[in-house]
């Protein structure tokens, strides 16, 4: 009986001490969805995040180094392939084990029309039986935190199947992370009530997912595709849109060359902001998400509040 017991605590002492099997490796492709990874995988991995803070997924290409990541990865996260475009050489490249997350294609995510229209406002509902086309949708839907629990539910689903021993911690995390959008929620919904009727224009119309959540008023966009530069007649009807709406504020991005909004608001009685929709300065991490949503908050309040 002595050996017996002393065999079982020298097999468990062994079983103690051998590695553990590691942990999904997960890549997010930008800032929101990095967030929202590290906060479902808190205490267990930290996720990689595939384009720096400063850089439009819009834009982007990507270099070798990033290929590789994405190609080792277990489970990508990112919003769509109409959206990253550059991702998808790398996700055809991923191995039939890997998993894949595109956000827009969840259960739960709300997408909405891309709006079309000469100051980049008013779209044309599809008619009874056409689809929209997946270019003609708004894929900026971080931007509502109820996309947001939707994306965090899912990815606590997926690493759970991956990853059967820290499952428990996935969905813990993944309820505690959903609780925290629901207070955000609430709270920016309070806190910009007092603006929600203040006319505005933003620099490119990335905000709808924002803006239909909390009821604010955008009039118009510089542009409606940030990698085109608008032209002088969508300046010259965005000019005289912002006369006749009394729009308040002229919104900029850090990410692009701020002179077209210059150009744009001289001579108007208008404020110029700056909103980031995609966290340019912020540390990543699983907070960055809810510093994101408050910074847009911040940023709509200072501008379009009366002085």
């Amino acid at each position: 009986m002595r050996y017996a017991t002393l065999a079982a605590l020298l097999a468990l002492a062994l079983a103690a001490a051998a590695p553990a099997q590691a942990a999904p490796r997960v890549v997010a492709s930008i800032l929101p969805l990095h967030a929202l990874a590290a906060g479902v995988t808190a205490g267990v991995s930290e996720p990689r995040l595939l384009l720096d803070p400063e850089d439009s997924p819009h834009t982007y290409t990507m270099r070798p180094s990033e290929a590789r990541a994405v190609r080792s990865a277990d489970l990508l996260l990112y919003i769509s392939p109409h959206l990253e475009s550059f991702l998808q050489p790398a996700v055809e490249a991923l191995g039939d084990d890997a998993a894949v997350l595109a956000a827009a294609e969840l259960d739960g995510v709300q997408l909405l029309p891309a709006r079309r229209g000469e100051a980049g406002h008013g779209h044309r509902a599809p008619a009874h039986g056409e689809e929209r086309a997946p270019h003609q949708q708004d894929y900026h839907l971080w931007l509502n935190p109820a996309n947001a629990r939707a994306i965090v539910a899912a990815l606590a689903e997926a690493l759970a199947e991956l990853d059967p021993a820290h499952a428990a911690a996935y969905r813990a995390n993944a309820e505690a992370l959903r609780e925290r959008l629901a207070e955000l929620d609430a709270r920016l919904r309070e806190r910009l009530a007092p603006v929600r009727e203040t006319p505005y224009v933003v620099f490119h119309d990335a905000y709808q997912h924002f803006e239909r959540r909390y009821g604010l008023n955008a009039v118009g966009a510089v542009t409606l595709h940030p990698e085109q530069p608008p032209g002088a007649r969508h300046l010259a009807e965005l000019r005289r849109r912002i006369r006749e709406l009394g729009a308040v504020c002229v919104f900029s991005e850090p990410q692009f060359q701020p002179a077209i909004v210059r150009s744009l608001v001289r001579g108007l009685d208008v404020r110029a902001g700056e909103l980031d929709p995609i966290g340019s300065r912020l540390e990543p991490g699983p907070d960055a998400y809810f510093r994101l949503l408050e910074g847009l908050a911040e940023g709509f309040r200072d501008c379009l509040a009366a002085p």
